[in-house]
C-alpha cells in the first residue's frame, strides 16, 4: 500500500459518502462501491441477472460508450491518492478508469450534477487497470472537493472505490457556532497518525462518528506478553486545549485495557514520525487512571494542564486490549 491509504477515505459510507447515480448497474448495485466492508466472493451465489458479485458491475458494451457513476464524498477534502479494487473481477473487470472532482455548495441532486453546469475537474486521466487487484493512483492537487464522477472503460466491475484524503472541515462555522468541538473526530479534521499496535482492529476506528458497532468497530492490540503498553498519537484537527475526555470501551468485556492515561504536545507540521519518535515535549493532561468493561468513561475534573495548546494526542492503555472510541472535547485557540 501507498502512504496515501494511511489517510481517510473520504468517500466511505460510515462517513456519510453515497452513490448519487450511474449510467448503469445492471450484474450489481452502485452502493457496494463504497461498502465499508472488504469484498468477498460467494461461489455458487447467482441472481436472476447472472454471478453475484460483491461490487459495481454494468452490462457489456463497446467503446466509444463507456459508463460513470457520481459519488458524494461523506466529508469535503484534499484528494491525496485513490484505490480502484477489482478484487473477484477477473474477466469482468474495465480495461481503464478516470476520475473527476468538484466542489458545490449544498446538496446538489445528480441532475444538477450530471448538467453541463457543473465543472468538473480531471483529477485522474484514462489509466490502465489490472484485474483482482487493488489499483493505487495517486492524487497531486491542492483543490478542495465535495463529488467525483468515476469512469470506467468500456465497462465491466469494480468491487470497492476508496478516495483517500485530508478532510477540510468548515472551521469559520464551527468557530461562529462557539462552545466545544471534538477536536479529534475525523469529521473535525482528526486523525490517528500513528499507533503502537492494531492487530485485532484499526486505529482509525477510534475517531469514527456515532457509536462503536461492536468489537470489529475499534482499535484493539494484540495479547502483550512484555514490558510497556499501547498507545496511539491522533493529529487534531486544529490546535486547541482539551477540557473534556471520553473513553469509550463498549464491546470490550474480557480485553478491555485496564487503565489508560493522555498526554499533548504542541508540534504543528510535524510528521507522524516525528511526533511518535518521542523527541516531543509530551505533557500528562489525564494520569493513569483504571479503566471498566463495555463502559463509556469520562473525565473533566481530573483533566490537569487543559491550557496547553495541543496539535497532537497521545492516548495510553496499559498494557493492552480495546477501546471502542476515544473523544477529545475543547476549546480552539
Amino acid at each position: 500500500m501507498s502512504e496515501f491509504t494511511e489517510l481517510v477515505d473520504l468517500a466511505s459510507e460510515r462517513l456519510g459518502g453515497a452513490v448519487l447515480a450511474a449510467s448503469d448497474e445492471f450484474f450489481a448495485p452502485r452502493e457496494n462501491l463504497l461498502k465499508a466492508a472488504k469484498p468477498v466472493w460467494i461461489e455458487d451465489k447467482y441472481t436472476d441477472a447472472g454471478k453475484w458479485m460483491d461490487g459495481w458491475e454494468t452490462r457489456r458494451h463497446r467503446a466509444p460508450d463507456h459508463d460513470w457513476c457520481i459519488i458524494r464524498l461523506g466529508l469535503r477534502g484534499v484528494l491525496r491518492g485513490v484505490v480502484v479494487d477489482t478484487s473477484f473481477f477477473k474477466g469482468n473487470f474495465p480495461e481503464k478508469c478516470s476520475l473527476e472532482a468538484c466542489r458545490t455548495e449544498g446538496q446538489p441532486d445528480a441532475a444538477t450534477l450530471a448538467s453541463a453546469a457543473t465543472p468538473w475537474t480531471e483529477v485522474l486521466a484514462i489509466s490502465p487497470l489490472r484485474g483482482d487487484t487493488q489499483n493505487l493512483f495517486e492524487i497531486r492537487r491542492s483543490d478542495t472537493f465535495t463529488h467525483l464522477r468515476f469512469h470506467i472503460y468500456p465497462d465491466g466491475g469494480v468491487a470497492r472505490l476508496r478516495a483517500y484524503g485530508e478532510v477540510a472541515p468548515d472551521w469559520e462555522n464551527i468557530r461562529r457556532a462557539g462552545g466545544r468541538v471534538d477536536l479529534a473526530a475525523v469529521e473535525n479534521g482528526g486523525l490517528v497518525a500513528a499507533a503502537s499496535d492494531m492487530f485485532f482492529g484499526s486505529r482509525h476506528n477510534l475517531i469514527l462518528p456515532g457509536p462503536s458497532r461492536g468489537m470489529h468497530d475499534g482499535w484493539e492490540t494484540r495479547r502483550r506478553r512484555g514490558p510497556g503498553f499501547d498507545w496511539s498519537i491522533i493529529r487534531l484537527g486544529a490546535p486547541g486545549t482539551i477540557e473534556y475526555i471520553e473513553v469509550d470501551t463498549s464491546h470490550f468485556k474480557g480485553n478491555f485495557p485496564e487503565s489508560c492515561s493522555l498526554e499533548v504536545c504542541h508540534a504543528p507540521g510535524a510528521t507522524p514520525e516525528q511526533v511518535s519518535s518521542g523527541d516531543n515535549k509530551w505533557q500528562e493532561i489525564l494520569a493513569r487512571t483504571k479503566l471498566q468493561a463495555h463502559t463509556r468513561h469520562t473525565y473533566e475534573s481530573a483533566l490537569e494542564g487543559t491550557a496547553v495548546a495541543a496539535t497532537h494526542a497521545r492516548f495510553n492503555i496499559y498494557p493492552d486490549g480495546g477501546v471502542a472510541r476515544l473523544r477529545l472535547w475543547g476549546r480552539l485557540s
